[in-house]
C-alpha cells in the first residue's frame, strides 16, 4: 500500500525512516519505530535495522541456543536492554504499539518462552540503548525533512532482512521514495 505523507501523523507506532544522507553516524540510513510518542512529553524509539556483534545468549546467562543478534537501538542509555516482539496475547505487561507489535513485558516469562521454544527469532528481536527525543524536538526534525514517515509493519522487525529495511521501508512509500531507496551512500555519485 502506497502511503501519502499528508496523510501521515507522528504517533506511537510510526516508522521514522532517516533521509539518506543524514550525517548524525547513529541514525545514517535507519528505520525507527516509535515506541512511546505524547507531544507533551518527548518521544522514545528504537533503530531495527543496526546489528551488533554479538547475540543475546551471550548477553543473557539464561538464554541458551538462541543465536538472535542483538540491535542497536540508539544512543540514549546503551547499557538498557529492550525488546520487541510479537506475542503480546501471551507475555504479562506487553505495550501493544503497532499491529502485532508489542514492546516489554515480564522479562522472567521471556526467558521461559525461548527456552520452550514458544518464542522464536521470528517473534522477538533484542535492543540495546534507545533512540529519545525532547519534547517538539522530533516535530522540528520532520519539518526540516530529515525523516519520511511510514507506517509501522511487524515485517520489518520480526522477518525481513534488517539491513535491507531502509531501502524497502522507501520503496513501499512509493512515488519518489523508492528512488531515494536507490540512492548511493555517496552524494557524489548521485
Amino acid at each position: 500500500m502506497k502511503e501519502s505523507e499528508s496523510q501521515l501523523r507522528l504517533e506511537t507506532g510510526s516508522l521514522l525512516i532517516s533521509e539518506p544522507f543524514m550525517i548524525d553516524e547513529h541514525f545514517r540510513r535507519t528505520v525507527i519505530l516509535i515506541v512511546d510518542y505524547l507531544k507533551s512529553d518527548g518521544s522514545v524509539g528504537f533503530v531495527l535495522n543496526k546489528e551488533m556483534d554479538f547475540t543475546i545468549e551471550e548477553l543473557i546467562d539464561e538464554i541458551d541456543e538462541f543465536p538472535l543478534k542483538v540491535h542497536y537501538g540508539g544512543p540514549v542509555a546503551p547499557e538498557t536492554l529492550h525488546f520487541l516482539h510479537c506475542k503480546g496475547d501471551i507475555i504479562d505487561d506487553s505495550i501493544l504499539v503497532g499491529p502485532g507489535i508489542y514492546w516489554g513485558g515480564n522479562f522472567d516469562q521471556i526467558k521461559f518462552l525461548i527456552r520452550t521454544k514458544v518464542l522464536g527469532p521470528y517473534d522477538i528481536q533484542f535492543f540495546l540503548g534507545y533512540s529519545g527525543w525532547s519534547p517538539g524536538q522530533l516535530e522540528e526534525e520532520l519539518e526540516l525533512k530529515s525523516w519520511f514517515l511510514a507506517e509501522a509493519d511487524s515485517n520489518y522487525i520480526f522477518s525481513q532482512k534488517k539491513r535491507d529495511i531502509w531501502k524497502t521501508a522507501l520503496e513501499h512509500k512509493g512515488d519518489h521514495f523508492s528512488i531515494i531507496g536507490q540512492m548511493s551512500t555517496d552524494s557524489i555519485l548521485n
